[in-house]
């Protein structure tokens, strides 16, 4: 099955398999599991949530391991079956793995076909509609917006869209003084819904690495108050620019995706790590490890493990 039916059941299985370990498949495999079903995640890739940074992953690996969901990475699965009593499947490595169910979670593709652009003329690759940064197609006054656009499928990307073709329609007719900036996919925060949270926004650090020197920190989350309160673990990792602004932020933990909105502030507006340095950060809040991350890389840490 995949999520649109997983999201249809009844009653939870007693077991599923999940073949795909990217943002759907560990949070359906988190949630299933805080209900007491048990899961086992297959990922083709040597990592799960592979678009994220592989610290990431590997915290995401250590906590679900402690929560008794198993991930077979770097093992693609080569057919599965129906049983009586469920599915089986093979994996490549010869190995089978039986349970109630399989949920397919290897990405979704663009509902488009038969909805008539072909017949207009608008330029296609494989279902997605090709636009230029500005969101226009190749047929005049003809826009595309959202998931259908290649790029993050993510809501609020497609809530942006549909806000800049608004008020880019509003310029061209002189109903707004200036054009609208264009929606660009690396200031849009992504949250993964799964316990521990991850939240991310910006470049990662190997693609930050790829135009110049770089300088990383990582915040233990053991050094905030909040999140021993809430006993979770994980951390914050800042991406700079050598004695430059900060491009990404990279969060895992309890509770992250609240941070998202002010690390977004703070890659959109190339702010320097000396200047979220002086922001009063509440206390005792998951908030604070933001500020006390920054705070490491400013040079003044106060409580960060070594």
């Amino acid at each position: 099955m995949t999520s649109e039916h997983a999201l249809r059941l009844g009653t939870m299985p007693k077991s599923a398999i999940v073949l795909g370990g990217g943002v759907i498949g560990v949070e359906f495999a988190s949630a299933w599991t805080s209900f007491g079903v048990t899961v086992t995640i297959v990922e083709a890739l040597d990592r799960l949530v592979p678009n994220e940074e592989p610290e990431v992953s590997k915290a995401l690996e250590r906590a679900f391991r402690k929560r008794k969901i198993s991930s077979l990475t770097g093992t693609p699965m080569t057919s599965v079956e129906t049983t009586d009593d469920g599915v089986k499947v093979t994996l490549e490595n010869g190995k089978e793995l039986e349970a109630d169910l399989l949920l397919i979670a290897v990405g979704r593709g663009p509902f488009t076909e038969g909805l008539g652009y072909d017949d207009c003329g608008v330029t296609m690759d494989r279902g997605f509609v090709l636009t230029d940064e500005r969101l226009k197609t190749n047929v005049p006054n003809v826009f595309a917006v959202g998931d259908i656009v290649p790029g993050l499928q993510l809501a609020h990307r497609g809530f942006a869209h549909g806000i800049f073709v608004a008020e880019e329609i509003a310029h061209a007719e002189g109903k707004l003084d200036e054009a609208p900036e264009p929606v660009k996919d690396v200031e849009i925060p992504k949250v993964t819904y799964c316990d521990p949270e991850i939240a991310s926004v910006g470049l990662t650090q190997a693609q930050a690495e790829q135009e110049g020197e770089v300088e990383v920190v990582s915040y233990d989350l053991g050094g905030n108050g909040k999140s021993q309160i809430l006993k979770t673990q994980g951390f914050i990792k800042i991406v700079r620019r050598k004695d430059g602004p900060i491009v990404g932020i990279h969060m895992v933990g309890a509770r992250m995706g609240e941070q998202v909105g002010e690390a977004q502030l703070i890659t959109s507006w190339e702010a320097y790590p000396e200047d979220v340095a002086k922001l009063i950060h509440a206390h005792p809040t998951q908030n604070e490890a933001l500020g006390e991350a920054h705070l490491a890389l400013a040079g003044k840490a106060l409580h960060a493990h070594g």
